[in-house]
């Protein structure tokens, strides 16, 4: 929209990752020199870590984008599964179609195909994006999976991503065998302010900036005071400052812009964001209470539950891509599909221009607010809505905190070949390709 008129090639603060606008900044290079390492060291697991926004989705592509050719990558972002889904998501990525097979015919298939690309000189590494999800259940299967070896050497690389919540869980005591298997942890902090001045220049440069100053230094200082060098905000301010620059029609933005753009989006500065969140409030600092949810959001697939949010005051955005609040993976799901606005009187359901749209009672909609118990239809994938501003009661704990006395984590590395059967039982998906929303309904 407005690179004509700043002379650019592409817009340089979209929110979609690009390994091409990777900044990499002092722990950035040291976090991907973490991650390099795991080619060469197959002994443990590498945890990256980082707040929402912080550039981990970003890192991973540019890692990926660098693997050499022996090398064969699993990459599981959607992280919402049980663990024979999590076998299954793994088979998959290898080529697989194991959606009708029984957990020790899944195993059997892993172990028989990691051999086989071993004596062929292949390497396997599996990347697990957005890993806070996972419950313990399946946290144990990676730990067992890594346990697969030949010859001394360990036939599986592994490479755990995720929020600080991932660490919480891994600290927690519970999963100490895993712990113990750590062998690089790193966290990705926001950016100082001179490496956000850098990062905005950066990410110019490579949208075709050819040294000229789109930004002033005044303006990237503010963009640091709201933006607290998270680069996803970051990413936000700048857009929008640059979208205000564009209707004046003015060729460099400066701190009024910035200040317009701060405006526009209600944001307050990240200081003042970070005593809000600690006070029970949101980032305008107009709602109270925010540690505790206003509602909930069941996310349903073939009437089977994959996936439950807590919605709190503010934004939660929803697509295809891990850099939503909530990720669905799907064809029929745009990049950014729909957000939920709440505060602590109303849930609004918005359509972020997607391409298969939103339904709720086979009505499209672009704006509506929800009432307890709606169903928000988003291609094949059902939202039931739950309001909790109301309820006595708080959401129920999460599902591998309740299963203390239903598992225990063995020490023997033979338990990998010692599968059960028990969850085998929810497998007969439908093996088709599915079907487009009717056309009428787009």
């Amino acid at each position: 929209m407005y690179c004509e008129l700043f002379q650019l090639t592409e817009p340089p603060f979209r929110l979609t990752p690009d390994p091409q606008f990777l900044f990499a900044s002092k722990q950035h290079a040291r976090a991907k020199a973490y991650m390099e390492s795991t080619i060469w060291l197959a002994d443990g697991f590498v945890v990256i870590t980082g707040d929402i926004g912080s550039g981990k989705t970003t890192l991973i592509e540019a890692f990926v984008a660098e693997l050499p050719e022996d090398v064969l990558l699993a990459h599981i972002s959607q992280t919402q599964l049980t663990p024979v889904e999590f076998l299954q998501a793994l088979l998959v990525e290898f080529g697989f179609r194991p959606f009708r097979k029984r957990k020790v015919e899944l195993l059997s298939m892993i172990k028989d195909f990691m051999v086989e690309q071993y004596a062929a000189g292949k390497k396997i590494l599996l990347i697990i994006d957005e890993a806070q999800n996972l419950s313990r259940k399946v946290l144990e299967e990676v730990r067992l999976l890594s346990g697969l070896e030949l010859q001394k050497e360990k036939l599986l690389r592994i490479i755990i991503a995720g929020q600080p919540e991932l660490s919480h869980k891994l600290d927690s005591g519970r999963l100490q065998q895993l712990t113990q298997r750590v062998r690089l942890r790193f966290h990705l902090a926001a950016l100082s302010k001179r490496e956000t001045h850098e990062y905005i220049t950066h990410r110019l440069e490579v949208a075709g900036a050819n040294g000229r100053q789109i930004f002033d230094p005044a303006a990237r200082d503010m963009v640091f005071r709201y933006s607290g060098g998270v680069p996803r905000l970051v990413n936000v301010l700048c857009d929008t400052a640059m979208l205000c620059a564009f209707a004046e029609e003015r060729t460099v933005v400066d701190e009024a812009l910035v200040k317009a753009a701060v405006d526009e989006l209600q944001w307050v500065e990240y200081s003042e964001r970070i005593r809000a969140h600690q006070r029970g409030t949101d980032a305008t600092g107009q709602f109270a209470h925010a540690d505790r949810p206003m509602a909930r959001i069941e996310v349903m697939h073939r009437d089977q539950l994959i996936g439950e949010y807590r919605v709190r005051p503010g934004k939660m955005i929803i697509g295809r891509t891990p850099d939503n609040d909530v990720q669905i993976q799907s064809r029929f799901i745009s990049r950014h599909h729909a957000q939920v606005v709440s505060d602590q009187a109303q849930s609004i359901v918005e359509d972020l221009n997607s391409t298969n749209g939103v339904f709720i009672r086979s009505k499209r909609i672009k704006h509506q607010t929800l009432v307890d118990g709606d169903i928000i239809q988003i291609g094949e994938h059902r939202l039931l809505y739950r309001d909790l501003r109301n309820a006595a009661d708080e959401l129920p704990p999460p599902e591998d905190e309740d299963d203390d006395d239903d598992e225990e984590d063995g020490d023997d590395e033979d338990d990998f070949d010692e599968a059960e059967d028990g969850d085998n039982d929810d497998l007969d998906e439908d093996e088709g390709a599915e079907e487009r929303l009717d056309e009428r309904d787009r």
